[in-house]
């Protein structure tokens, strides 16, 4: 094979890899065999990614491989057919409790909650001094003895709806979930976890902190499942922000449970992109609020965001430490597959979805970090920026630094392996790592002493 591209409806883009190693093809294959000798599984890996634009509901978008052999003679392969479906509305609140103008729409996601927290969460919403909320809790298939204590809890207080889905879909997909069931009536919307208690006037003066911006937060003070506090601020050893959509881009500062957010924002923002490694709804959400326009920030706690064994966010940073120590070049799969990867996919999107309100600078941003993985001077751009700590910019961490060894490590894998035929002994391996998360150390560190 000389040359591949990945034809969008018969527009042709290049692929990020090709020829990339791929040892576990062969053996995958029931190999080697002389159907899948291992002089031709080998180098077969590539991966790309490309843009595809809204269709015409009823309409096909059709991907294929455009291949150019050895031999000149050219083939096309089909690889998938996207059908193009209207996205579906949400349904109106007929006999809504509250007073329409203004509405904010609570959006909160359930999974086998603690009885007790949830209890709790559930009384703060309903103590908070702004009154026009309404609330839908998208459960994520909780167990039988779960989900019927959270209709207990709920009661028949009219400012809840609860659905419950008929499969599991993961926090990033059930919150996905429950912003597509806010009442279009809406205009405001606000996500809420299952286990935080939150300030009475916390609603309020989110939406009075708002403006003209497209997300407002505010700080969180974090205590244990008994109450205690173990945090005043978030904002210990880090620098907030909520201006640079290249340091959000590379690490966010935005808790999805601290904001209130205009409903375009969502609108923008669905569906959520599927890339590789954990997701985080969250982080994609600050990514659009800020890609289309301002973000808004409270200096102080508003709510009280709950550490115990059960939390998602808990799990994340205790459940994804460095092994043992490996070769670089391994390291660097993990920071390219789940920690460039991810965030060129949504780097990507956002230039899609957010064209027309993307400023010029922030379009600068978002071209130059999806350009680090060919060019070097963008290259040099992304490993440099941790130097902003120096003047006190640390709000990333530095882990800029992890994409960029994964950059590196996409560059060493395709030069090293490019004239091997079989795996050797420096075990070039392109094939996707299990998944895990990948972040630079400072930030791991930071994570930890939440």
């Amino acid at each position: 094979m000389r040359e591949l591209a990945i034809l969008v409806d018969g527009v042709a883009h290049r692929p990020a890899a090709v020829r990339m190693p791929r040892p576990d093809l062969a053996p995958a294959l029931g190999g080697p065999s002389a159907e899948y000798p291992e002089d031709r599984t080998y180098r077969s890996g590539f991966w790309a990614t490309v843009p595809v634009a809204a269709g015409a509901a009823g309409a096909t978008i059709d991907l294929q491989a455009a291949v150019r052999l050895g031999s000149g003679r050219e083939e096309i392969a089909p690889l998938a057919r996207i059908e193009v479906m209207d996205p579906d509305s949400p349904q109106s609140w007929d006999d809504l409790p509250v007073e329409r103008a203004g509405l904010i729409a609570v959006c909160m996601a359930t999974f086998d909650p603690d009885p007790e927290l949830f209890r709790i969460q559930i009384d703060s919403l309903r103590e908070q001094t702004e009154r026009r909320w309404v609330c839908v809790i998208s459960d994520d298939e909780s167990s039988p003895e779960h989900f019927a204590q959270i209709e207990e809890t709920v009661g028949d207080d009219p400012r809840f709806r609860i659905s419950r889905s008929d499969r599991h879909l993961s926090f990033y997909r059930n919150f996905e979930r429950a912003l597509r069931l806010a009442p279009p009536e809406a205009e405001l919307l606000a996500l809420c976890d299952q286990d935080d208690r939150w300030y009475p006037d916390k609603l309020e003066t989110l939406r009075g902190a708002l403006g003209s911006a497209q997300l407002a937060y505010s700080d969180q003070r974090l205590v244990d499942a008994e109450g205690r506090v173990l945090r005043e601020t978030m904002w210990e050893g880090r620098r907030n922000n909520h201006t640079s959509l290249a340091s959000m881009l590379v690490a966010n500062t935005i808790t999805g449970a601290a904001s209130l957010f205009r409903r375009e924002v969502a609108a923008l923002a669905l569906p959520f992109p599927q890339t590789p490694g954990l997701r985080f709804h969250d982080h994609w959400l600050a990514l659009v609020a800020l890609a289309a326009g301002d973000v808004a920030y409270v200096d102080r706690p508003l709510y009280d965001y709950v550490q115990h064994p059960g939390a998602v966010f808990g799990d994340v940073a205790k459940g994804h430490r460095r092994g043992p120590r490996q070769a670089p070049w391994r390291g660097g799969r993990r920071d390219y597959f789940f920690g460039y990867l991810p965030r060129d996919m949504q780097a990507r999107a956002l230039l899609v979805a957010c064209e027309s309100r993307l400023e010029p600078r922030k379009r600068r941003a978002l071209r130059r970090f999806v350009a680090s993985a060919r060019s070097p001077l963008a290259l040099a751009w992304l490993a440099t920026r941790p130097l902003r700590a120096l003047i006190g910019r640390n709000e990333t961490l530095g882990s800029e630094g992890a994409l960029a060894r994964g950059i590196l490590w996409r560059w060493l894998v395709g030069a090293g392996s490019r004239w091997s035929r079989a795996p050797g002994r420096l075990g070039w391996n392109a094939s996707m790592p299990p998944v895990l998360t990948a972040e630079g150390r400072g930030l791991r560190r930071w994570r930890a002493r939440l």
